[in-house]
């Protein structure tokens, strides 16, 4: 029997047999499904990747208000779709290092002031166009311009200038700031022809797919590029994208070959669904975070008594075993945690304290009405039962908590970022200062907690500059204490990211970067 199971899986291996005829062998020989799918999974990746086909993903965070605006992206299908079209300067690796993309090379001087991006030659645009050194700097105007809304407003504003000369993108910073090539990373920062600054949602790039369909709210279609410049990604014929909010009509859709990936497995269903025949789940530790997020400059939360009052009122480690399941940690209202180089793990834990939350709620001086929370399915996996937690806390802290549930389209155009008081979601970023330049800076176009605070901001600027990592990571600590005592942010834990995928699914990376191997699903997977 095992010289037959070897030239089973040898001929896998070779190209030479499908898996259909596989597991039919396999059934022959007694082998359970289950066993028999895993070992063609092994084999076939063993194969390298295979050249074809239509691969499918099962996405939440879709709505019918969607725009391919990378500027705008704000759930989790734009951030796909820019994936498919668009690329960056550079990416951040799964390891959490810089991998050139468009640029080529990247140099700094030596203050880390002055960083020279060499475009490569040989990438086109959809439109048949080169890129260029002036599209690259193009798009980074676009996105330093107030009127673009742009999510990488915060992190452009440390650039004091910027050029185009010959094949080279350069910029000049205000201060130095050694994790430039990180910030150009960002996913709003998908290079477009002339900077997008024409139709920014044309969803033209120079990506591995080209836009077929686009129905917002519904699915989008992506073809193979035929002329894209990397022969190592983009592995099959068609991308589609189909938007599920709802979390169990998603996993139907995956254990029903409608849809080979899903993102945002719950964890309540995670070990079920990976004891499901032919099915694999996926989960990676990282930065990201699920949180309530308090606008500090509306009444009742510019009262920094009635935040703290909050903060305490939330058990983290019962909403971190309820509702993560093991898939997490608990985390300390400030949005980074150890899967960041510089972070303080001195910093204190902030404990559930039931007494404390109603000293600081008495001290506040709220007049007893009820505080409405708003959630909704989609702003995370397990949000509303996670709100409800809070509101059973809160209540026993005597804080009246009111839930409002809102529809999932339009949570991110309509409650997020907009209404006072509302559960979210972040993915976190490779460094500290994207992370605080995105959401925590004044200026800030995504500043969703209105935490603007000039001290902070020259301790982020401060930091950018300091190139000794002692004094960078004190300055850090220091900030991250302001947002955990006087910010606008309850996190109360920091998420997994879990995804499921059939057993066709081939070249899975684990990437804790990002949400679907950080983006890059269809670029580094295949169908066996």
């Amino acid at each position: 029997m095992k010289d037959q199971l070897d030239f089973m899986t040898q001929s896998v291996t070779s190209g030479k047999m499908t898996r259909r005829e596989f597991m039919g062998k396999t059934a022959a020989l007694g082998i359970s499904a289950a066993v028999a799918g895993s070992m063609f999974a092994r084999a076939a990746e063993a194969a390298g990747p295979v050249k074809g086909g239509t691969l499918k993903l099962g996405s939440i965070g879709g709505g019918s208000t969607d725009s391919l605006d990378p500027a705008v992206a704000a759930s989790q299908v734009p951030y796909h779709n820019l994936y498919q079209f668009g690329e960056n300067l550079v990416n951040v690796t799964p390891e959490g290092g810089i991998e050139n993309r468009v640029a080529e090379s990247v140099e700094a001087s030596a203050d880390a002031k002055t960083w020279t991006f060499k475009i490569r030659k040989g990438v086109e645009f959809h439109n048949g166009k080169p890129v260029t050194a002036e599209d690259v700097m193009r798009t980074m105007e676009r996105h330093s311009n107030e009127d673009s809304k742009s999510g990488a407003l915060g992190i452009m504003r440390g650039i004091e200038s910027m050029k185009a000369d010959g094949d080279n993108f350069i910029v000049e910073l205000t201060t130095p700031n050694a994790d430039l090539p990180y910030l150009m990373a960002d996913y709003h920062l998908m290079i477009q022809p002339d900077g997008g600054f024409d139709n920014p949602a044309a969803g033209i790039g120079s990506g591995a797919y080209m836009l077929e369909a686009n129905e917002p709210g519904v699915r989008h279609m992506w073809k193979k590029n035929p002329n894209y410049w990397d022969d190592t990604r983009g592995h099959v014929d068609e991308v589609e994208i189909v938007v599920i909010n709802d979390a169990t009509a998603r996993m139907a859709a995956l254990q029903s070959g409608q849809v080979h990936i899903v993102n945002r497995v719950e964890p309540k269903v995670a070990g079920l669904l990976d004891r499901a025949p032919n099915l694999t789940v996926r989960n990676a530790a990282g930065p990201g975070h699920y949180v309530f997020i308090m606008h500090c400059d509306t009444a009742p939360f510019d009262n920094n008594e009635l935040r703290l009052a909050l903060k305490y009122a939330i058990n983290r480690e019962e909403m971190v075993d309820k509702v993560l399941r093991g898939y997490g940690s608990v985390g300390n209202d400030m949005p980074v945690n150890a899967a960041y180089p510089l972070f303080d793990d001195s910093i204190p834990q902030r404990p559930f304290d039931p007494a404390k939350a109603a000293e600081h709620y008495k001290k506040s001086g709220h007049d007893g009405s009820p505080i409405t929370l708003r959630v909704s399915d989609v702003a995370f996996p397990g949000a509303l039962d996670a709100a409800q937690l809070f509101q059973q806390s809160a209540n026993a802290a005597g804080i009246p908590l009111e839930l409002k549930r809102e529809p999932g389209d339009g949570y991110w155009s309509e409650v997020w970022n907009a209404q006072p008081f509302c559960a979210s979601y972040w993915g976190g970023r490779p460094v500290q200062d994207q992370m605080y330049s995105t959401a925590y800076l004044s200026t800030a176009d995504w500043n969703d907690t209105r935490f603007k605070r000039e001290d902070f901001d020259k301790l982020l600027f401060a930091a950018r500059g300091e190139l000794d990592e002692a004094k960078r990571k004190a300055l850090y600590s220091q900030m991250g204490m302001m947002v955990r005592d006087e910010g606008g942010l309850i996190c109360p834990m920091f998420n997994d990211f879990i995804e499921a995928t059939s057993s066709k699914v081939q070249g899975w990376v684990v990437d804790s970067t990002g949400d679907t191997m950080a983006g890059k699903w269809s670029h580094k997977c295949w169908l066996a």
